[in-house]
């Protein structure tokens, strides 16, 4: 697997795991939906994720979490450029969180360095955005659209189908002129699946690194914590670490999480351990 995540003009060194911190200006997301809506409080916080360790500040201002109405573009824009054009001046790689081709585009000319999109580059005009501007790219499989995702997912065999279609989404990208050292992904663990599809895809983790390419993963307090150890959203920490270092162990590089901090100490130590 690649140990280079080539993100606009910044190399991310994977030959060690890194943290990606979830920054949501939005006004509903699950875990701190409206905490950080207001730009001071957004900026605030993305500088105490740097200094706990982030490698990656992910920016979104549009909620993915099931059940969740799209924002409108304007709306979008307005939440997210003045975050990425303030992060671009801090030493960390931008990650904008976003589907929309026009927002990939700003963003990328605000500074940031990488796109993660849910959709996997497949609305119209998204992987022409992504190819000329530079940026790194996280493709992501969901089953399904936010508002709709997890009202009866199905598969036949989730791990082929999942990987097949990040196969595809690769070479997809690769064919738009997009490098591979740009591109990570992530088999997107409550998006379209059951809480068996998540376990499944998690014993599987090791065979999800399409063409040698970094995955990501993002467990950090979702719902699949919920069903497993009755926990309400905010008390899932010792929850999403014990997940974080399962998909270590079956080489994830790139974990996305809300407790940045705590991640970063929990990396440390299975860095040393495992020899790191």
């Amino acid at each position: 697997m690649s140990a280079v995540l080539r993100c606009g003009d910044r190399r991310l060194e994977l030959t060690r795991p890194v943290v990606m911190g979830v920054l949501n200006v939005t006004a509903d997301s699950f875990a701190d939906g409206g905490r950080y809506l207001d730009l001071g409080a957004a900026i605030e916080r993305a500088e105490r994720m740097v200094a706990d360790g982030a490698a990656i500040v992910d920016v979104g201002g549009e909620s993915t979490r099931p059940g969740a109405a799209p924002v409108p573009l304007d709306e979008e824009l307005r939440r997210v450029l003045p975050v990425v054009r303030h992060l671009a001046e801090v030493p960390v790689v931008v990650s904008v969180d976003t589907s929309k081709p026009e927002v990939m585009r700003a963003a990328i000319d605000a500074g940031a360095g990488l796109v993660n999109d849910v959709r996997a580059l497949q609305a119209p005009g998204a992987l022409e955005a992504v190819a000329r501007g530079g940026a790194g790219i996280c493709l992501m499989h969901m089953q399904g659209e936010p508002a709709t995702m997890q009202q009866a997912p199905a598969y036949g065999d989730v791990v082929t189908e999942v990987k097949a279609f990040l196969e595809a989404r690769v070479q997809a990208c690769t064919a738009a002129g997009i490098g591979a050292e740009r591109i990570c992904v992530d088999p997107g663990f409550g998006f379209g699946k059951t809480l068996e599809h998540n376990l499944q895809l998690l014993r599987a983790l090791p065979q999800l690194g399409v063409a040698g390419r970094p995955v990501l993963v993002g467990l950090s307090r979702k719902s699949m914590l919920g069903a497993l150890i009755r926990r309400p959203v905010e008390e899932r920490l010792a929850g999403s670490l014990a997940l974080a270092l399962w998909a270590l162990q079956g080489g994830a590089r790139i974990i996305r999480t809300h407790d940045v901090g705590p991640t970063r100490d929990a990396l440390s130590v299975w860095t040393a351990v495992s020899g790191g």
